[in-house]
């Protein structure tokens, strides 16, 4: 199945106790579509600046990703840089330059209006209710959010949740738009709010899946070197999505095959800085991370 994914393709700049690099790969529509490229076709709606690196382009046109939703816009790229202590659960924003990120405005070409699975990440949920009016109704919409949004847009998100199958939040955030401490009765009251199931991301410390038909707890995969989080939440959505469009039926036995290679894709991504780990393997080594995890969580 086809997956549209509209979002942020980024340059970043990141510093953290293994090393700094500076204007690197970056944004979530970017972890998002290579993590989920090794599992089927993603076609990626976003824009860049007049600055944006032809070889990172080119670099995702090689991944087999769908570049033409990309508009080059007059202006710079979206800039965010940040840092990273030894607690890399917890990123310190330094600054955030939108540029031409700040009047995205997404417009769907035609060619790909009628995707199978919509990913929609962390923009705007009215920039999402945009998006989700210009296309055929796909068998399966996803969304992320982040802090910004549930603070500034919570009714236009709320309402929009109605309208999605999987909703994906990380901790901090899940807590914040249930108003519960407790991430099971978070996601159970997130869930009342429209969603038909919630993915909780919690980091080095797993994942919640919580629907109506069921819920589901898994670890994250245990690693020894973590370099650089940035974008792991989307490389794990990626993971997550990418695997269900190869699914003939999307059921819970899927979803919870799904969230385990989404875990592992997350376990890849964080052992290098932007993007450069995830485009050194191949399917073996994600099938080899699934036999470990599968061991590892045997009992």
């Amino acid at each position: 199945m086809s997956i549209l994914v509209v979002g942020s393709v980024a340059l970043d700049s990141i510093e953290t106790p293994f090393g700094k690099k500076d204007e690197i790969l970056g944004g979530s529509a970017t972890f998002f579509s290579i993590s989920a490229s090794f599992f089927g076709k993603v076609n990626i709606i976003a824009t860049v600046g007049e600055d944006f690196p032809k070889r990172y382009l080119q670099l995702l046109k090689e991944r087999g990703i769908g570049t033409n939703g990309i508009t080059i816009a007059k202006g710079k790229t979206f800039r965010w840089e940040g840092r990273y202590e030894y607690d890399m659960n917890i990123a310190h924003t330094l600054a955030t330059h939108l540029n031409v990120f700040q009047d995205f405005a997404p417009e769907i070409p035609h060619a790909l209006r009628n995707p199978n699975i919509l990913f929609l990440a962390n923009i705007d949920p009215d920039l999402q209710e945009s998006v989700l009016k210009q296309v055929k109704r796909p068998k399966l919409i996803a969304c992320d959010s982040m802090n910004h949004w549930i603070t500034s847009k919570k009714r236009s998100l709320e309402k929009f949740l109605h309208k999605v199958d999987i909703f994906l939040l990380n901790d901090a955030e899940a807590r914040q738009f249930s108003g519960e401490s407790n991430l099971m009765k978070a996601a159970k009251a997130i869930t009342s709010k429209g969603p038909k199931s919630v993915v909780i991301k919690k980091g080095e410390h797993g994942v919640i899946y919580y629907s109506r038909r069921g819920h589901f707890v898994a670890p994250a995969y245990p690693l020894e070197y973590v370099h650089d989080p940035t974008g792991a939440g989307d490389t794990f959505a990626g993971g997550v999505i990418g695997y269900l469009s190869r699914a003939k039926k999307i059921d819970d036995a899927i979803i919870r095959k799904s969230m385990v290679y989404g875990s592992i894709m997350a376990s890849f991504a964080v052992e290098d800085f932007s993007v450069n780990r995830l485009l050194g393997i191949k399917l073996p080594d994600i099938n080899r991370r699934y036999a470990d995890f599968k061991k590892l969580t045997r009992f």
